[in-house]
């Protein structure tokens, strides 16, 4: 930071604000700091002005004291002038003044309001003290940018030292305790809460009962509620919030009609609630009577469709929403563009595309990360490359979208080597979505085992995360590939995933790779003591008894199977088939001698039909 601080020096001779002209030779009678800095902390529509004022008094060798640097640099941290930020930096230590708490801690926020963190924590580090408000400063600075981990870490030291934590310390840990379902700290916190004696605050009981819902705890949630003395609007929907998110829809809809006077987003909560957990056709009945849906309305009935691999749907709705003439933000884009993915509709695809850059927002972060992903999920790999090169901005969304993408489609090296790029990229660091997918990458390149587990190493000792189910059974399917899943029930133990049914049928599915009947055998146990029967483990228990010959065990799977009446899934495929005249993307079901149904969608002259494939005449 130093070094980039000396190098704008020279800069501070000629400081100038790019906006503002001085005025005559009474400038300098009229004008004086006191004037300045009353405009500045007035915050007001005269604040451009007041900068241009200040800029004219330093090039006449007058400086403000310390209260007008702290004012001047609060004015460049809202104003988004950063670059004439860092000039004032430079000013602020050729003055001497660095060391004033005051100024130290506004420079602080500075930096984090400009996203900054690096260079807000040096600064942070590099003061003799800190105040209670410097620590706030830097750990809502981490929060806001999502590394989480890092300001629970700085509340800790915090903690440590000789400040006390304020509400506001404790509001900011609180909200990342709930992104990371870190429950315990959580409980911890709410601990500390009451012995700092702040629980009687509104707003902290909001956020407690935010990161109780957050974290699962709904009854929780309930009992801070119900012990506030006053709430507000925000504590309704709040655990209004904690109920609809966990699927505990009946407690949901009670505290609803308890609500005395519920707005928009006490209803997007309920539908966000219903297109979750409940009957989607409720939560659009549910949309159509509230009073005023508004855009966050329409997206959680396109979300709930997407979630549930209902892309033609979701589609349906974003034409109904397009017809109600309801604005349509980035992430309704974001949400309609992930269910055509999920289609591998490339005619809709190109069609959203085009509806999204008539409304401006193809360069917009969220719309380009789902365009990508669109992409790369249709197999056009060169445009998918092309538009995440040309995005402006690359958040994290943006480097998993084209790590996944290349991945799945068999350029596992170039997926492995973006990785490694975007460990070096400044503010990202990887989540535990990232390592699913180069743990992919290294499952669909057949990488050695160890290969995958140096990445499941450096996940959890590098990055302090906690693998997820999917991780778990990545390396099972790795193993698999390898003819070798001795160790694997070790693993899933080791990893605290023994009560986990979808581990268990990831190993029971690379038994019939391995040929492991013992191992299967164990798997298929566990499947059918965690999730009860399921065709699954009958098919599969049945076809490796068959691989090694033991015919009297294969059928006695098969004749189980139908004694227990326990139906195998039938499977589908989805094919685009293009003619002189129309694009129809055509659904197949095997074995079916009649249609399922029949969907048209008018999009971009584009209809989705479903075909029969199976025995008859009609054979396709």
């Amino acid at each position: 930071m130093l070094g980039k601080l000396i190098s704008t020096q020279r800069l501070t001779q000629n400081y100038t604000f790019r906006h503002y002209q001085p005025r005559a030779t009474e400038f300098n009678q009229r004008i004086s700091w006191t004037t300045v800095i009353s405009e500045l902390a007035s915050d007001g529509e005269n604040s451009e002005r007041a900068l241009g004022e200040a800029a004219h008094l330093f090039r006449s060798g007058l400086k403000p004291d310390d209260y007008g640097f702290v004012h001047l640099t609060r004015a460049c941290a809202n104003g988004g002038r950063f670059s004439n930020g860092v000039q004032l930096h430079s000013l602020i230590l050729k003055s001497g003044i660095d060391s004033n708490l005051f100024v130290s801690t506004a420079l602080v926020d500075f930096y984090v309001k400009h996203q900054q963190l690096d260079d807000a924590h040096q600064m942070f580090d590099e003061m003799r003290d800190q105040s209670v408000v410097t620590w706030n400063t830097l750990i809502s600075g981490y929060v806001r940018s999502g590394q989480f981990r890092r300001a629970l870490n700085l509340f800790v030291h915090l903690e440590k030292s000789n400040i006390s934590a304020d509400s506001y310390s404790f509001t900011a840990a609180l909200s990342a305790c709930g992104q990371l379902r870190l429950v315990q700290f959580g409980r911890s916190l709410h601990s500390k809460v009451v012995k700092h004696g702040v629980d009687c605050s509104v707003y902290i009981s909001n956020c407690l009962i935010d990161m109780y819902g957050k974290c699962g705890y709904g009854s929780m949630a309930m009992e801070v509620f119900e012990e506030m003395a006053e709430k507000d609007i925000i504590s309704w929907n709040s655990i209004l919030a904690a109920h609809c998110r966990n699927g505990d829809l009946e407690q949901a809809f009670a505290i609803f009609r308890r609500i005395p006077d519920p707005d928009t987003i006490s209803y997007n909560e309920v539908i966000d609630g219903v297109a979750r957990f409940g009957v989607l056709e409720d939560a659009v009945g549910f949309l159509l009577r509230m009073p005023s849906p508004n855009s966050s309305s329409w997206n959680a009935i396109i979300t709930g469709y997407v979630n549930r691999g209902r892309g033609r749907d979701a589609v349906e709705i974003f034409t109904r929403m397009r017809a109600s003439r309801v604005h349509t933000d980035e992430f309704t884009f974001s949400s309609i563009l992930s269910g055509i993915a999920g289609l591998s509709n490339i005619t809709l695809g190109i069609s959203m595309h085009c509806c999204v850059i008539k409304c401006g927002l193809d360069s917009h972060v969220v719309v380009g990360s789902a365009l990508v992903d669109m992409y790369f999920k249709c197999g056009k790999v060169e445009e998918a490359k092309r538009l995440f090169q040309w995005l402006p901005e690359k958040n994290l969304v943006t480097w998993n979208a084209v790590i996944c993408g290349y991945a799945h489609n068999g350029n596992s090296k170039r997926a492995l080597e973006l990785f490694e790029q975007m460990k070096t990229t400044l503010g990202l660091q990887p989540d535990e979505i990232t390592f699913l997918n180069v743990i992919s990458a290294c499952w669909h390149s057949r990488l050695p085992l160890k290969t995958a587990h140096v990445y499941l190493r450096m996940m959890i000792d590098d990055y302090w995360m906690d693998p997820m189910p999917e991780h778990c059974s990545l390396m099972i399917k790795i193993m698999g590939q390898e003819g070798d899943v001795t160790k694997a029930v070790k693993m899933i133990t080791d990893l605290g995933f023994d009560s986990c049914g979808i581990v268990w049928k990831a190993l029971l599915g690379a038994c019939g790779t391995s040929g492991s009947v013992e191992v299967a055998e164990l798997a298929a146990g566990k499947v059918m003591e965690l999730e009860g029967d399921d065709e699954y483990v009958y098919v599969m228990l049945s076809n490796i008894y068959a691989s090694h010959g033991r015919w009297e065990e294969a059928s006695c799977a098969r004749r189980m199977m139908n004694e227990r009446k326990v139906r195998k899934e039938v499977a589908y495929s989805l094919q685009s088939i293009k003619d002189a005249k129309e694009h129809n993307a055509s659904l197949f079901r095997a074995n079916s001698k009649s249609c399922l149904r029949h969907c048209n969608e008018g999009m971009a002259n584009s209809k989705l039909n479903i075909l029969q494939f199976g025995e008859g005449k009609n054979q396709l």
